[in-house]
């Protein structure tokens, strides 16, 4: 049980003594916290709600830039890379023996445990960085399925030739209240449910998505698209035909991202035997091979539906109109997806802050007086802070609704350090691969290779909103 992700005090003792069950030994696991409670379901389920999301919309759009050879390559390679990094993460989990080393509670506990020094601050400023960039994302993501219901329905009604235009800002703010309310669930253990439910509508929007892919393709008599994807002349240049394949590489590692909350969902995993890394092994590799067949799926019949016109967002980029009820069931299942998975990312934030202020001023009622109702622990402090961020973020996604260009940038800014670079090093100094062994030879071309993608796909993502922003009014979209 994952307990302390939503505790404010860090000493086992503390917790113990606080939850009143201090002496009873057989509630509490080795390292006298509540006893975990996660299995290889809970945690596939947090797995799936956090890389079955949004991004899976964008990967037609993707892969109509790479063409038929280069997109679905990619995505192979991506779901293989990350799988692999995924098995060296969850190694670290215990520092020493699998069993009955040190738990590591979050990924920074990891790096600080494994490697130390300047690198802890750099994970930290990069994951934190990631999960506020993700929220901010998904913010925008909901805002536009919400946006497209409304559309939907109008252009049923009064035809396509209607613009039928609408702000995004009135759902931005419905987004950020409704978070508000689930942000006061204290920890990882106690929204389970919400992520098994935002699994389930992540295959339901995958699934109509995937369908009406399949309908339109037969209703063109074929597959559209070519080998080499996006053809230069037809209002595309060379250089943006350039930036967009880069940034359609950030996409599809957007859509792989879960890396920076592998080990918080690790720790919510029952105790040995078997080892929790076994374990999460196990939940890696049914949830990537799942969401592999998904994203192949999804991204190449939306390519082959919609040729070198398919939209940035496959529900609402209106390929389709019709049936739009279809289309509004699929918009609905994302916008309560957003909902669980943003609560899935942001619980590390909220449980970091919390940590750090309950070190700081340990003796603050304002801190730790909590009042529970529910699955909600509510305190002052939590209710303060965490309705201070969201209400943070929903404003970043007002100034900043670009969709596409935000998932590849995020994708691209967070894949090398967080997916490749930090799960190898740690791994690297954990099993003591020899320097210069076949080996850590391997593990260094892997991570350099990586590095350069990341690079490349972030320059093509910032020229794509640098070009957004020359025609952008802020609060207008």
């Amino acid at each position: 049980m994952a307990a302390h992700i939503g505790t404010n005090h860090v000493a086992p003792m503390e917790v113990s003594v606080e939850a009143g069950n201090a002496g009873a030994a057989e509630w509490l696991d080795d390292d006298g916290r509540p006893r975990r409670t996660g299995t290889f379901w809970t945690a596939s389920a947090h797995i799936i709600t956090a890389v079955i999301g949004s991004g899976v919309l964008s990967l037609g759009w993707a892969i109509a830039q790479l063409g038929w050879v280069a997109g679905p390559a990619a995505m192979l390679l991506f779901a293989f890379v990350t799988y692999y990094t995924a098995t060296l993460l969850a190694e670290c989990y215990r520092t020493g023996d699998p069993d009955t080393g040190k738990r590591n509670y979050t990924y920074m506990d990891a790096v600080r445990s494994n490697l130390g020094g300047a690198r802890v601050a750099f994970c930290g400023v990069i994951q934190y960085a990631n999960l506020v960039g993700v929220a901010i994302g998904y913010t925008i993501a909901s805002s536009i399925s919400m946006k497209a219901i409304r559309r939907a329905g109008c252009f049923h009604n009064n035809g396509h030739a209607d613009p039928c235009k609408s702000s995004s800002t009135p759902y931005m703010i419905l987004f950020g209240v409704v978070q508000i309310l689930f942000s006061q669930i204290p920890d990882f253990d106690q929204i389970w449910w919400l992520s098994i439910v935002a699994a389930v509508m992540s295959f339901t929007y995958s699934s109509i998505g995937l369908s009406l892919g399949i309908a339109q393709t037969i209703s063109n008599g074929g597959f559209k698209g070519s080998l080499t994807g996006i053809s230069i002349g037809a209002g595309v240049t060379s250089t943006q035909k350039i930036w967009h394949s880069l940034q359609a590489f950030g996409d599809i590692a957007f859509a792989y991202s879960f890396s920076n909350i592998l080990i918080e969902i690790q720790d919510t995993i029952k105790a040995p035997p078997p080892s929790e890394s076994k374990v999460m092994q196990k939940a890696t590799r049914l949830s990537v091979a799942t969401t592999t067949v998904f994203y192949m799926l999804c991204g190449c019949m939306g390519y082959a539906s919609f040729g070198d016109a398919a939209p940035d967002n496959l529900l609402t980029g209106f390929g389709f109109y019709e049936p739009f009820w279809l289309l509004d069931i699929a918009n609905v299942a994302i916008v309560v997806h957003l909902v669980g998975a943003y609560q899935v990312f942001c619980q590390p934030i909220f449980a970091f802050v919390e940590r750090r202020a309950a070190a700081a001023w340990p003796d603050s009622a304002f801190i730790s007086r909590e009042l529970r109702v529910g699955p909600f622990a509510l305190s002052v402090f939590r209710l303060t802070w965490r309705s201070a961020f969201v209400c943070v973020t929903t404003v970043v996604a007002m100034l900043l609704p670009f969709f596409g260009n935000v998932v590849g940038f995020l994708g691209a800014v967070s894949f090398w350090p967080l997916t490749v670079y930090f799960p190898v090093e740690m791994y690297i100094k954990q099993r003591r691969v020899p320097r210069g062994s076949t080996k850590w030879i391997s593990l260094q071309m892997l991570s350099a290779g990586c590095l350069i993608v990341s690079i490349a796909a972030a320059a093509g993502s910032i020229a794509d909103v640098i070009d957004a922003l020359k025609v952008y009014r802020p609060f207008s979209g």
